[in-house]
């Protein structure tokens, strides 16, 4: 099965948040159904960028990268491509 990286913004918040999952269609759920307390914040969340990996350890390893940068420049490059 495999695991994704995905990217989400809201224009609401004017943010982006990463993260990982082996389910898509449900996280992005949870994410606007405010069960995430990041997220609960907004219920604009759409998806802007996905990676798929061949085990949840390489996507998580994948996130981490992403967000070690904290660079919203990077995010926006990412998505652009």
């Amino acid at each position: 099965m495999p695991y994704y990286l995905y990217i989400i913004y809201s224009e609401t918040l004017d943010k982006y948040y990463v993260g990982q999952t082996e389910d898509l269609d449900r996280r992005l759920s949870e994410h606007l159904a405010g069960i995430s307390t990041y997220t609960s914040k907004a219920k604009d969340w759409t998806l802007k960028y996905t990676e798929s990996f061949d085990s949840r350890e390489a996507a998580f390893r994948r996130e981490q990268e992403i967000k070690r940068k904290k660079s919203r420049k990077y995010i926006e490059w990412l998505i652009s491509k």
